[in-house]
Protein backbone atom coordinates (compact mmCIF):
# COMPACT_ATOMS: atom_id res chain seq x y z
CA UNK A 1 0.00 0.00 0.00
CA UNK A 2 1.25 3.44 -0.90
CA UNK A 3 2.69 5.58 1.41
CA UNK A 4 0.45 9.04 1.98
CA UNK A 5 2.27 11.99 1.68
CA UNK A 6 2.53 14.30 4.33
CA UNK A 7 -1.01 16.70 4.77
CA UNK A 8 -0.73 19.69 3.10
CA UNK A 9 -3.86 22.03 3.67
CA UNK A 10 -4.39 25.17 2.15
CA UNK A 11 -7.74 26.47 -0.01
CA UNK A 12 -5.86 29.60 -1.49
CA UNK A 13 -5.20 29.73 -5.79
CA UNK A 14 -1.35 30.40 -5.22
CA UNK A 15 -1.36 27.30 -2.90
CA UNK A 16 -3.51 24.96 -4.84
CA UNK A 17 -1.13 26.22 -7.94
CA UNK A 18 1.94 24.82 -6.20
CA UNK A 19 0.47 21.56 -5.54
CA UNK A 20 -0.65 21.11 -9.06
CA UNK A 21 3.60 21.64 -10.12
CA UNK A 22 4.48 19.18 -7.53
CA UNK A 23 2.22 16.27 -8.34
CA UNK A 24 3.06 17.31 -11.86
CA UNK A 25 6.81 16.87 -11.54
CA UNK A 26 6.79 14.08 -8.69
CA UNK A 27 6.58 11.08 -11.23
CA UNK A 28 9.58 12.19 -12.95
CA UNK A 29 13.37 10.66 -12.51
CA UNK A 30 15.05 14.03 -12.37
CA UNK A 31 16.37 16.85 -10.12
CA UNK A 32 14.01 19.18 -8.32
CA UNK A 33 14.78 22.56 -6.86
CA UNK A 34 11.97 23.84 -4.27
CA UNK A 35 12.52 27.20 -3.61
CA UNK A 36 10.40 29.46 -0.73
CA UNK A 37 11.21 31.83 2.11
CA UNK A 38 11.85 30.70 5.73
CA UNK A 39 8.54 28.55 6.66
CA UNK A 40 6.75 28.17 3.50
CA UNK A 41 7.43 24.72 4.32
CA UNK A 42 10.05 23.36 1.34
CA UNK A 43 10.48 20.00 3.70
CA UNK A 44 7.04 18.92 3.44
CA UNK A 45 6.81 19.56 -0.54
CA UNK A 46 9.94 17.77 -0.58
CA UNK A 47 8.63 15.11 0.70
CA UNK A 48 5.46 15.10 -1.21
CA UNK A 49 7.70 15.43 -4.29
CA UNK A 50 9.03 11.41 -3.00
CA UNK A 51 5.78 9.83 -1.80
CA UNK A 52 3.72 10.45 -4.83
CA UNK A 53 6.92 9.21 -7.00
CA UNK A 54 7.89 5.51 -7.91
CA UNK A 55 10.19 5.97 -5.10
CA UNK A 56 7.88 5.79 -2.53
CA UNK A 57 9.09 2.88 -0.82
CA UNK A 58 12.66 3.74 -0.98
CA UNK A 59 14.59 5.38 1.50
CA UNK A 60 13.88 9.43 1.80
CA UNK A 61 17.02 11.26 3.37
CA UNK A 62 16.94 14.56 4.83
CA UNK A 63 20.43 16.80 5.32
CA UNK A 64 20.42 20.25 6.29
CA UNK A 65 23.61 21.68 4.42
CA UNK A 66 23.97 24.72 6.75
CA UNK A 67 23.85 22.51 9.89
CA UNK A 68 27.71 21.01 9.16
CA UNK A 69 30.82 22.51 8.56
CA UNK A 70 32.21 21.93 5.75
CA UNK A 71 34.26 18.70 6.43
CA UNK A 72 31.34 16.86 8.69
CA UNK A 73 29.16 17.73 5.62
CA UNK A 74 31.50 15.70 3.30
CA UNK A 75 31.91 12.91 5.56
CA UNK A 76 28.02 13.17 6.29
CA UNK A 77 27.04 12.84 2.59
CA UNK A 78 29.41 10.70 0.62
CA UNK A 79 30.94 8.63 3.87
CA UNK A 80 34.65 7.95 4.08
CA UNK A 81 36.54 5.16 4.69
CA UNK A 82 38.32 3.74 7.51
CA UNK A 83 41.40 5.85 7.92
CA UNK A 84 40.42 8.96 6.31
CA UNK A 85 41.10 11.30 8.91
CA UNK A 86 42.21 11.08 12.77
CA UNK A 87 39.20 9.21 14.55
CA UNK A 88 37.95 6.92 11.30
CA UNK A 89 38.14 3.81 12.64
CA UNK A 90 35.93 2.27 10.12
CA UNK A 91 34.11 2.87 7.39
CA UNK A 92 30.91 5.18 7.24
CA UNK A 93 28.24 5.01 4.30
CA UNK A 94 27.51 8.40 3.70
CA UNK A 95 23.69 9.74 3.26
CA UNK A 96 23.79 9.87 -0.43
CA UNK A 97 24.62 5.65 0.02
CA UNK A 98 22.04 5.60 2.38
CA UNK A 99 19.33 7.17 0.30
CA UNK A 100 20.43 4.60 -2.65
CA UNK A 101 16.57 3.58 -4.78
CA UNK A 102 15.20 6.73 -3.09
CA UNK A 103 15.14 10.42 -2.26
CA UNK A 104 17.82 12.75 -0.99
CA UNK A 105 16.44 15.79 0.26
CA UNK A 106 19.66 19.00 0.57
CA UNK A 107 18.02 21.75 2.82
CA UNK A 108 19.96 24.89 2.54
CA UNK A 109 21.83 23.56 -0.35
CA UNK A 110 23.04 27.43 -1.15
CA UNK A 111 25.58 27.13 1.91
CA UNK A 112 26.98 23.84 0.42
CA UNK A 113 30.90 24.85 -0.14
CA UNK A 114 32.55 24.63 -3.54
CA UNK A 115 34.22 21.58 -2.93
CA UNK A 116 30.87 19.58 -1.60
CA UNK A 117 29.69 21.16 -4.74
CA UNK A 118 31.60 19.71 -7.13
CA UNK A 119 31.17 16.33 -5.57
CA UNK A 120 27.37 16.85 -5.44
CA UNK A 121 27.79 18.09 -9.51
CA UNK A 122 29.22 14.41 -10.09
CA UNK A 123 26.79 12.69 -7.86
CA UNK A 124 24.01 13.91 -9.57
CA UNK A 125 25.49 14.04 -13.19
CA UNK A 126 26.78 10.36 -13.28
CA UNK A 127 25.52 8.92 -10.44
CA UNK A 128 28.99 8.87 -8.97
CA UNK A 129 30.15 9.20 -5.52
CA UNK A 130 33.55 9.50 -3.78
CA UNK A 131 34.04 8.57 -0.32
CA UNK A 132 36.73 10.46 1.96
CA UNK A 133 39.44 8.65 1.85
CA UNK A 134 39.41 7.63 -1.59
CA UNK A 135 36.90 5.01 -2.37
CA UNK A 136 34.37 5.82 -5.18
CA UNK A 137 30.63 4.14 -5.65
CA UNK A 138 27.87 4.14 -7.51
CA UNK A 139 24.24 5.36 -6.59
CA UNK A 140 21.15 5.87 -8.01
CA UNK A 141 19.36 8.63 -6.38
CA UNK A 142 16.89 11.36 -6.89
CA UNK A 143 18.12 15.00 -5.41
CA UNK A 144 15.57 17.55 -4.60
CA UNK A 145 17.35 20.80 -2.98
CA UNK A 146 15.83 23.45 -1.26
CA UNK A 147 16.61 27.04 -0.33
CA UNK A 148 15.58 30.43 0.79
CA UNK A 149 18.27 32.09 -1.71
CA UNK A 150 18.47 33.38 -4.86
CA UNK A 151 20.53 30.58 -6.51
CA UNK A 152 20.60 32.49 -10.35
CA UNK A 153 22.02 35.47 -8.33
CA UNK A 154 25.07 33.23 -6.11
CA UNK A 155 25.88 31.71 -9.35
CA UNK A 156 26.04 34.56 -10.91
CA UNK A 157 28.23 35.84 -8.25
CA UNK A 158 30.40 32.89 -8.19
CA UNK A 159 29.42 31.79 -5.02
CA UNK A 160 27.29 28.91 -6.24
CA UNK A 161 28.27 26.34 -9.51
CA UNK A 162 26.86 27.64 -12.61
CA UNK A 163 26.83 24.08 -13.68
CA UNK A 164 25.55 22.19 -10.65
CA UNK A 165 22.58 24.80 -11.09
CA UNK A 166 22.01 23.66 -14.17
CA UNK A 167 21.58 20.15 -13.30
CA UNK A 168 19.61 20.57 -10.46
CA UNK A 169 17.11 22.98 -11.80
CA UNK A 170 15.44 20.34 -14.14
CA UNK A 171 12.42 21.97 -12.30
CA UNK A 172 11.89 24.56 -9.63
CA UNK A 173 8.80 24.70 -7.16
CA UNK A 174 8.10 28.16 -5.62
CA UNK A 175 6.15 27.64 -3.06
CA UNK A 176 3.84 31.24 -2.22
CA UNK A 177 4.57 32.82 1.65
CA UNK A 178 1.81 33.11 3.38
CA UNK A 179 0.99 36.95 2.94
CA UNK A 180 -0.29 35.10 -0.76
CA UNK A 181 -2.80 32.98 1.18
CA UNK A 182 -4.47 34.84 3.08
CA UNK A 183 -7.72 32.64 2.55
CA UNK A 184 -5.36 29.44 4.07
CA UNK A 185 -4.33 31.92 7.39
CA UNK A 186 -7.90 31.03 9.60
CA UNK A 187 -7.95 27.07 8.00
CA UNK A 188 -4.22 26.66 9.15
CA UNK A 189 -4.98 28.91 12.79
CA UNK A 190 -8.00 26.49 13.22
CA UNK A 191 -5.77 23.05 12.43
CA UNK A 192 -2.85 24.28 14.84
CA UNK A 193 -5.43 25.47 17.55
CA UNK A 194 -7.35 22.07 17.37
CA UNK A 195 -3.96 20.09 17.50
CA UNK A 196 -2.84 21.88 20.61
CA UNK A 197 -6.06 21.53 22.33
CA UNK A 198 -5.83 17.60 22.13
CA UNK A 199 -1.72 17.70 23.50
CA UNK A 200 -2.96 19.61 26.57
CA UNK A 201 -6.34 17.00 26.96
CA UNK A 202 -8.76 19.58 26.65
CA UNK A 203 -11.86 18.05 25.22
CA UNK A 204 -12.32 20.54 22.70
CA UNK A 205 -11.41 23.69 21.12
CA UNK A 206 -13.76 26.69 21.70
CA UNK A 207 -12.52 28.71 18.36
CA UNK A 208 -10.98 31.97 18.50
CA UNK A 209 -12.95 35.74 18.97
CA UNK A 210 -13.44 38.38 16.00
CA UNK A 211 -11.10 40.07 17.56
CA UNK A 212 -8.43 37.30 17.27
CA UNK A 213 -9.28 36.48 14.03
CA UNK A 214 -8.63 39.82 12.71
CA UNK A 215 -5.52 39.76 14.55
CA UNK A 216 -4.46 36.42 12.41
CA UNK A 217 -5.26 38.06 9.36
CA UNK A 218 -3.97 41.35 10.08
CA UNK A 219 -0.60 39.86 10.47
CA UNK A 220 2.07 40.05 7.58
CA UNK A 221 3.80 36.57 9.02
CA UNK A 222 7.15 36.79 7.99
CA UNK A 223 7.87 33.48 9.19
CA UNK A 224 5.45 32.13 7.42
CA UNK A 225 3.41 28.74 8.66
CA UNK A 226 6.00 27.91 10.95
CA UNK A 227 5.32 31.20 12.39
CA UNK A 228 1.28 31.31 12.42
CA UNK A 229 1.97 27.70 14.19
CA UNK A 230 4.19 28.99 16.92
CA UNK A 231 1.82 32.21 17.85
CA UNK A 232 -1.28 30.19 17.33
CA UNK A 233 -0.18 27.33 19.94
CA UNK A 234 1.04 29.56 22.88
CA UNK A 235 -1.73 31.50 22.28
CA UNK A 236 -4.05 28.43 22.77
CA UNK A 237 -1.69 27.30 25.71
CA UNK A 238 -2.20 30.82 27.30
CA UNK A 239 -5.87 31.07 27.35
CA UNK A 240 -8.78 29.42 29.62
CA UNK A 241 -9.45 26.17 28.43
CA UNK A 242 -13.10 26.88 27.94
CA UNK A 243 -12.91 30.15 26.43
CA UNK A 244 -12.36 31.66 22.85
CA UNK A 245 -8.69 32.40 22.29
CA UNK A 246 -9.22 35.92 22.66
CA UNK A 247 -5.55 37.35 22.34
CA UNK A 248 -2.99 35.95 19.88
CA UNK A 249 0.61 36.36 21.05
CA UNK A 250 2.49 37.81 18.13
CA UNK A 251 5.67 38.42 20.32
CA UNK A 252 6.58 36.09 22.87
CA UNK A 253 8.69 38.92 24.17
CA UNK A 254 7.41 41.63 24.62
CA UNK A 255 7.32 42.60 28.17
CA UNK A 256 7.56 46.26 29.63
CA UNK A 257 10.90 44.71 31.64
CA UNK A 258 12.29 43.12 28.58
CA UNK A 259 16.14 44.21 28.85
CA UNK A 260 17.84 46.35 26.54
CA UNK A 261 20.22 46.55 24.42
CA UNK A 262 23.45 47.75 25.97
CA UNK A 263 24.70 51.01 23.98
CA UNK A 264 28.21 50.71 24.09
CA UNK A 265 29.88 54.38 23.82
CA UNK A 266 31.04 55.32 20.52
CA UNK A 267 34.59 55.60 20.16
CA UNK A 268 35.68 59.08 17.60
CA UNK A 269 37.43 57.85 14.96
CA UNK A 270 41.35 58.30 14.32
CA UNK A 271 43.15 61.38 12.81
CA UNK A 272 43.86 60.93 9.45
CA UNK A 273 47.41 60.51 8.80
CA UNK A 274 49.41 63.61 7.30
CA UNK A 275 49.87 63.44 3.60
CA UNK A 276 53.54 62.39 2.66
CA UNK A 277 55.34 62.47 -0.82
CA UNK A 278 55.37 59.14 -2.93
CA UNK A 279 58.97 58.71 -2.72
CA UNK A 280 59.31 59.05 1.05
CA UNK A 281 59.54 55.62 2.63
CA UNK A 282 56.24 53.94 3.38
CA UNK A 283 55.04 56.27 0.61
CA UNK A 284 53.41 54.90 -2.63
CA UNK A 285 54.79 51.52 -2.86
CA UNK A 286 53.51 50.56 0.08
CA UNK A 287 50.28 51.84 -0.84
CA UNK A 288 50.23 49.19 -4.19
CA UNK A 289 51.63 46.53 -1.76
CA UNK A 290 48.64 46.72 0.52
CA UNK A 291 46.10 47.10 -1.98
CA UNK A 292 47.56 44.01 -3.80
CA UNK A 293 47.50 42.57 -0.65
CA UNK A 294 44.10 43.48 0.40
CA UNK A 295 42.65 42.46 -3.46
CA UNK A 296 44.47 39.15 -2.99
CA UNK A 297 43.24 38.34 0.62
CA UNK A 298 39.54 39.79 -0.48
CA UNK A 299 39.43 37.09 -3.22
CA UNK A 300 40.57 34.30 -1.23
CA UNK A 301 37.62 34.90 1.15
CA UNK A 302 35.13 34.81 -1.76
CA UNK A 303 36.16 31.92 -3.35
CA UNK A 304 36.41 30.13 0.24
CA UNK A 305 40.69 29.53 -0.06
CA UNK A 306 40.34 27.64 -3.37
CA UNK A 307 43.89 28.99 -4.53
CA UNK A 308 42.82 27.37 -8.30
CA UNK A 309 39.09 29.04 -7.90
CA UNK A 310 40.72 32.41 -6.87
CA UNK A 311 43.63 32.31 -9.90
CA UNK A 312 40.93 31.75 -12.49
CA UNK A 313 38.70 35.03 -11.10
CA UNK A 314 41.77 37.35 -11.13
CA UNK A 315 43.30 36.18 -14.37
CA UNK A 316 46.19 34.50 -13.23
CA UNK A 317 47.44 31.24 -13.40
CA UNK A 318 47.59 29.14 -10.62
CA UNK A 319 51.88 29.12 -9.46
CA UNK A 320 51.32 32.97 -10.27
CA UNK A 321 48.77 33.45 -7.64
CA UNK A 322 51.31 31.18 -5.24
CA UNK A 323 54.00 33.67 -5.72
CA UNK A 324 51.59 36.36 -5.11
CA UNK A 325 50.49 35.28 -2.25
CA UNK A 326 54.08 34.07 -0.35
CA UNK A 327 54.96 37.37 -1.65
CA UNK A 328 52.45 38.80 0.96
CA UNK A 329 52.84 36.38 3.32
CA UNK A 330 49.22 34.89 2.84
CA UNK A 331 50.68 31.27 2.68
CA UNK A 332 53.27 29.68 4.05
Amino acid sequence: MMAAPPPLLGESPAFHAALAHVSRVAPLERPVLVIGERGTGKELIAARLHYLSRRWDRPFVKVNCAALPESLLDSELFGHEAGAFTGATRRQIGRIEQADGGTLFLDEIATASPAVQEKLLRAVEYGEIERVGGRTAMVDVRVVGATNGDLPALAEAGRFRADLLDRLAFDVVTLPPLRARPEDVALLAGHFALAMARELGRPLFPGFTDAALEALQGHEWPGNVRELRNAVERSVAAAEPDAPVAAIILDPFASPWRPQPTRLPVEPPPEPAPPRPDDAPGGLLEELRAFEAGKLRAALERHRFNQRQTADALGLGYHQLRGMLKKHGLIG
